[in-house]
């Protein structure tokens, strides 16, 4: 059976220490049973509230990690608009510094000579993903753990409300060319390829996120993006700072506990 689980912190530094520390207690766990971590990352706010304290837990072995981006902009790697470029600033260039890194082939960005089209670099991701997933058992890749974040239409990804990619059943990753939100040209992870994670775990702080928070956890409303994440047999966790927790009244915060 699985599990959705909600938690609140005073502060986003309460909530960037707790996901530091679930996020390594997943990748011990993942590395252990399988040899490996594959983790996927969202923009946005995430990958600092994710790395701040992540980065400096000796206990990690970032060697066995295999970073992919739950979504990302075509553009350049070094574009003030590349997902990749937040997660190197906040993880991976850290660690370089403290000689732990992720290596450089087990790092799957997009390939940025393709960005005058989406679909080929749809294309491209896909071949880097089947890679890594070539065993899968199922139809679908099983990442160990996908960081997504918000916003406050309810999209996540870049899955936005009322689009075609919302329906989509059969890829892995899919191009986006009218995203509502600048920059309009993406690749984002599919809805099934989120529902076979192990872990999913949505992170949302502040008061502009109250209402959406209440509308996806307590009020499931469809049609909102971020409701349809519903892990097959993974679990669901949502790392909240009490004011983004504030409407909650139907699944209220638990305890904080590995």
């Amino acid at each position: 059976m699985t599990v959705t689980k909600v938690y609140s912190f005073e502060s986003n530094t309460q909530v960037s220490q707790a996901l530091g520390e679930f996020i390594a207690h997943a990748s011990s766990e993942a590395i252990a049973k399988h040899g490996r971590f594959t983790v996927a990352f969202s923009g946005g706010s995430l990958p600092a509230t994710a790395c701040k304290h992540l980065r400096d837990m000796q206990s990690v072995d970032f060697s066995k990690w295999y970073v992919f981006f739950a979504d990302e902009r075509c553009v350049g790697l070094d574009s003030a608009d590349s997902n990749f470029r937040l997660v190197r600033e906040e993880l991976l260039d850290p660690l370089v510094q403290q000689g732990r890194s992720v290596p450089v082939n087990q790092v799957m960005v997009i390939n940025d000579t393709l960005t005058d089209s989406t679909q080929q670099v749809a294309a491209d991701y896909l071949v880097k993903m089947q890679t890594v997933f070539s065993g899968a058992k199922t139809k679908f890749p099983e990442f160990d753990l996908v960081l997504l974040g918000i916003g406050p239409d309810g999209h996540t990804c870049s899955l936005f409300p009322n689009h075609p990619l919302l329906e989509e059943r059969t890829k892995w990753v899919a191009p986006i060319d009218d995203s509502p939100k600048e920059p309009p040209h993406r690749i984002t992870l599919t809805l099934p390829v989120v529902n076979h994670a192990r872990r999913v775990a949505f992170v949302a702080s502040g008061a502009g996120k109250t209402s959406t928070v209440r509308a996806i956890v307590d009020e499931r409303n469809v049609h909102l993006p971020a409701t349809h994440v519903a892990p097959v047999s993974g679990d669901t966790y949502w790392f909240l700072d009490h004011a983004a927790a504030k409407g909650l009244s139907v699944n209220k915060p638990s305890e904080f506990k590995l």
